[in-house]
């Protein structure tokens, strides 16, 4: 049987997707710590493999800063082929993004990496396809509006009003919003930190 959560718990990462995400599957950080580390692509690196780096790189940054505690870090990756989409900050970012994503199948790679306060880890990549209509020029006109787009990977937020351009998804909705649901707590429990009403089940 798991044990439960115990020590403290801190979530490297600002995005409130992904505290709400957690908050989904009764786990609250105790602390909330954007790591600063560069996120710039390698040379030659693949979208998935990114995507996996990055989520180490944050947990491992702020787990030095944190001994003791448990640091969850993510990452999110949004690939048109081989080819990693910016985190649009511009308006014009987040419309090249948009349009080369119309009417096209994409992947999102979601890096995931959990460090125990015994320096035990455990890292998931999970990877959902998700296909948008084609968009005409007045929807991306309309989205951009809307400022969604701002700070997100591929110029756009599912769990917003992008959700409407989304044709087909396989694989898992809640790693497109931030951080895969199913695998956070298999990868938690696996370390013997389970969320407390699991613990409690003995699952």
């Amino acid at each position: 049987m798991a044990a439960p959560l115990r020590g403290p718990f801190v979530l490297a990462s600002s995005s409130p997707r992904r505290r709400d995400l957690l908050a989904q599957i009764g786990l609250a950080p105790d602390a909330i710590v954007p790591a600063e580390i560069d996120e710039t692509p390698l040379p030659r690196e693949l979208p998935a493999p990114m995507a996996r780096r990055l989520a180490r790189a944050k947990a491992e940054a702020v787990a030095a800063a944190h001994p003791g505690a448990l640091v969850l870090g993510a990452d999110s990756v949004v690939a048109a082929g081989r080819r990693a989409l910016p985190k649009a900050e511009t308006e014009e970012e987040a419309r090249a993004c948009l349009a080369l994503l119309s009417g096209r199948r994409h992947r999102v790679h979601a890096g995931v990496c959990a460090i125990a306060p015994d320096g035990r880890r455990a890292e998931r990549l999970v990877t959902t396809i998700v296909t948008f209509k084609r968009l005409t020029a007045a929807e991306i006109d309309g989205y951009l509006a809307t400022g969604e787009w701002r700070g997100k990977a591929g110029g756009y937020a599912i769990q917003g009003r992008a959700g409407a351009f989304v044709r087909f998804i396989s694989g898992s909705y809640s790693a497109v919003v931030g951080l895969p649901v199913m695998e956070t707590t298999a990868l938690l429990s696996g370390l013997g930190f389970a969320p407390p009403w699991l613990a409690s089940s003995g699952c």
